[in-house]
């Protein structure tokens, strides 16, 4: 055979060998379906039941003595499981008894005004950040805004990391037992209050918290299916459940 025609022979096997190369990959390409869970949780969710683990953070999420939950959050996990057609179990405990269950799987979500920070990555995924909000010095109407919160009285619930907070920003805090907005001084409140509240944000924001929540490692479609439903959500419509969330306690 001349060289040509060992040369044609070598590219007709090449040829074959890069060709058969593409179809296996289409078959296995065609044969994946992505984003996948490791597991089965988005499947045993639809038309299930969505086993929640929730640890108490007003008023994001609330507990009672009988184990029924409120809380702005309780809300949002009510509406994720209706569009999903599920019923929803709770699950009350500490953060970290909470994240050990749903690194094992026995869980499928836990909530409780999770923040970005939280130390939990090795132990469970974190959806992206759905709202962000902040924790303000806010003052009624006829009271000035200060410009410097050094020597100035500022009103914050008792027993609160703000009362650190003021501290470190050398202010003078006054602990009271819940903000009314009636305190005749600059006081501590979450953004969300201001409407409620008849108050102004003064300028000085003590605290910003990215909130979350946590899903099992691996579970990729069942966490794309928790990021679409939370990051649909608008700033304002988070703000309104947990005024809300606010209000129903104090009538309680």
């Amino acid at each position: 055979m001349d060289v040509v025609g060992r040369r044609q022979r070598g590219w007709t096997r090449r040829t074959v060998c890069a060709l058969a190369g593409v179809v296996l990959l289409l078959v296995v390409v065609s044969g994946c379906r992505w984003p996948r869970d490791v597991g089965t949780t988005l499947d045993d969710v639809r038309g299930g039941v969505l086993r929640v683990g929730v640890s108490e953070a007003p008023p994001w999420t609330r507990v009672a003595d009988d184990g029924t939950v409120t809380g702005a959050e309780a809300r949002l996990v009510q509406r994720l499981a209706e569009r999903l057609d599920a019923r929803v179990e709770w699950y009350p405990g500490s953060e970290s008894t909470l994240m050990a269950a749903l690194k094992d799987r026995v869980l499928d979500l836990v909530v409780g005004g999770l923040d970005a920070k939280a130390p939990w990555t090795e132990q469970a995924a974190l959806t992206r950040p759905y709202v962000t909000m902040r924790t303000v010095v806010a003052v009624p109407d006829g009271v000035a805004a200060p410009s410097d919160l050094a020597g100035v009285r500022v009103a914050a619930p008792a027993g609160t990391a703000e009362i650190a907070a003021l501290r470190g920003e050398d202010a003078v805090p006054v602990p009271v037992p819940d903000v009314t907005g009636r305190e005749g001084l600059p006081v501590v409140v979450g953004q969300w209050r201001l409407a409620e509240l008849g108050l102004r944000d003064g300028g000085h924001h003590l605290a910003k918290h990215d909130h979350v929540w946590a899903v099992p490692l691996g579970e990729n479609g069942w966490q794309v299916e928790v990021e679409r439903f939370l990051l649909g959500l608008s700033h304002g419509e988070v703000e309104d459940l947990l005024a809300d969330a606010e209000r129903e306690e104090a009538a309680a």
